[in-house]
């Protein structure tokens, strides 16, 4: 708890010269409805007066993979709001970003995390045109159009906030990736787990980061990335190497710390810069 508190109550070192308190911030994740999104969505409701609203995405919020989201947001009526929203459709993420401009109002959003992903296996003889396409459309080109239809309402949080510098209590981007997608991790790795499609498209969503924390530093909107770990979920599988929950409180930890020294960066659930 003390991890959460520490996210959301206060700026990052980088800013610790601004000693007003932050206010409760606005919040989008995408792929709530199970693994790493639902625990981000039940740890940052867990300290309540931390979160002002939470707007928790997913493709179908009505189906039955999104049952335990459904519970959780009984839980937290006045925290947690499903939203809608298929990141390989465009006008699904238009739809979303105008259903949730008029909530958010002047304060804007501080903090968008584009969770949602797919993990396809195959190596180059084996992957299909249809899968490549599939991957970057879902972990690229999705994760694309969701930071260019917020874009507005980042900008909104960047400029009424009162925190200087760079942090995820001011306005910042949280692409989740893997060092999967690490060109030197791949050297040696690669034998073990091809998954062809999943390193090459979290390698294009690296750049797409790095290319947009450049473009809109000035405005102090921070953009990084984060490797969760090897988690066991539906993705990961069973014989992964940390519980979702071991993930989670280590990625809020390191978001309680972000400030420009983190922009661009490619950050583990422990703190430690991932190589390229």
């Amino acid at each position: 708890m003390d991890a959460l508190r520490s996210v959301f109550s206060s700026a990052p070192a980088a800013s610790q010269g601004n000693k007003m308190a932050s206010k409760p911030i606005n919040v989008l994740i995408t792929g709530t409805n199970r693994g790493i999104g639902l625990e981000m969505v039940k740890q940052m409701v867990a300290d309540k007066g931390r979160v002002k609203t939470l707007f928790a995405c997913c493709r179908d919020p009505n189906g039955p993979r999104a049952e335990a989201l459904q519970e959780l947001a009984k839980k937290h009526p006045d925290i947690i709001t499903i939203v809608t929203m298929d990141v390989k459709c465009l006008d699904s993420i238009k739809e979303a970003a105008k259903l949730i401009g008029p909530k958010v109002g002047e304060d804007g959003l501080n903090l968008l995390v584009n969770n949602a992903g797919i993990s396809l296996e195959g190596n180059l003889q084996e992957t299909t045109p249809e899968q490549m396409r599939d991957s970057f459309e879902t972990n690229v080109m999705g994760p694309m159009n969701i930071m260019r239809e917020f874009l507005p309402l980042l900008r909104v949080a960047a400029k009424a906030s009162k925190i200087s510098g760079m942090s995820c209590n001011k306005a910042a981007v949280i692409n989740i990736s893997t060092m999967e997608a690490s060109m030197d991790i791949t050297k040696y790795s690669y034998t073990e787990a091809a998954v062809l499609p999943f390193r090459v498209s979290k390698a294009a969503l690296n750049m797409l980061t790095v290319c947009a924390s450049e473009e809109f530093k000035k405005e102090k909107i921070l953009f990084t990335l984060m490797h969760p770990g090897w988690v066991r979920t539906d993705s990961g599988g069973e014989y992964a190497e940390i519980d979702v929950d071991k993930s989670v409180k280590g990625i809020l930890k390191v978001m309680s710390t972000m400030g420009e020294k983190q922009c661009a960066l490619l950050l583990d659930y422990q703190g430690k810069t991932q190589p390229w």
